[in-house]
């Protein structure tokens, strides 16, 4: 392994050589830190809910609002990071590369790129411009030395093309180009899993379980998978909460509103201590 490999990058591509853990999904600095005091080993960012809670929607932070949210996320605990970095923010190669520097700089162990444009009329990149992305994605985290880990995200099934064989050839593809983790959301079934975790072997894949599901953890990791993400399940999770109590408290119910809030003293508790 290369020397200058930062040790948040290196604890963090050791999670992914063999079994399967949870990455759950942080939006700011204390549900951060509340997810390393359960004893998570990593944790990744969700544009999702950051830009919820920002009141922006998803996709909708600029560059440099993302950038000081990964700063303040990696100050946060001293677990690595995975950056949801969505399509790098530029559709060109070259933009790609000088934004994949910077989310570097930032001190992210890993990021992933998606093959998104944001574009309802062409969702995905064509295959031949998602390599270049990913390519010079990879050749920017080379530059810098850091051993930050490379995901590509294909994104057919929530980019309403739910093709699995263009997928598989898409993941391919980025696994060619330099990923060093495949990453197809909303893939769900035994046999979608199984087929995507074939495709690129021996590279790991991160599967995303955003809500209900009938595959226990055992079930996932017999089917191959390196690891789950949550996206911004959790932070929808946290939003109902609110919502529901914000409800209840515009309709007068005093007495039920704040039922389920936390202890004050338990989040002073959490948030006095030394990440």
């Amino acid at each position: 392994m290369t020397a200058t490999f930062t040790p948040a990058c290196t604890t963090f591509r050791a999670l992914h050589e063999n079994g399967c853990f949870i990455l759950p999904n942080p939006w700011d600095a204390g549900s951060a830190r509340f997810l390393q005091s359960l004893g998570f080993k990593a944790l990744a960012t969700t544009s999702s809910g950051m830009a919820w809670s920002r009141a922006r929607p998803d996709g909708g932070a600029s560059l440099d609002t993302v950038l000081a949210h990964l700063r303040t996320m990696v100050a946060a605990t001293p677990l690595p990071l995975n950056a949801d970095f969505e399509n790098g923010y530029a559709d060109d190669a070259e933009g790609v590369a000088r934004n994949v520097r910077l989310a570097v700089e930032t001190g992210v162990a890993g990021l992933s790129i998606e093959d998104a444009t944001g574009d309802a009329a062409q969702p995905q990149y064509s295959l031949g411009v998602a390599v270049q992305r990913l390519q010079a994605a990879r050749s920017a985290i080379d530059a810098a030395g850091t051993g930050t880990l490379l995901v590509g995200r294909a994104e057919n099934f929530i980019a309403g093309n739910p093709d699995l064989h263009d997928t598989i050839a898409r993941l391919q593809a980025y696994a060619e180009a330099g990923a060093d983790c495949l990453y197809a959301p909303g893939i769900h079934t035994r046999e979608q899993i199984r087929a995507v975790v074939a495709a690129v072997a021996p590279k790991p894949v991160n599967l995303l379980v955003g809500s209900t599901t009938e595959l226990s953890l055992d079930d996932i990791a017999s089917l191959g998978v390196r690891r789950i993400s949550v996206g911004g399940a959790l932070a929808r999770s946290a939003w109902a909460g609110f919502m529901r109590a914000a409800q209840l408290l515009a309709q007068g119910h005093l007495d039920t509103a704040f039922a389920d809030a936390a202890q004050g003293s338990q989040l002073n508790a959490l948030f006095g201590a030394r990440p």
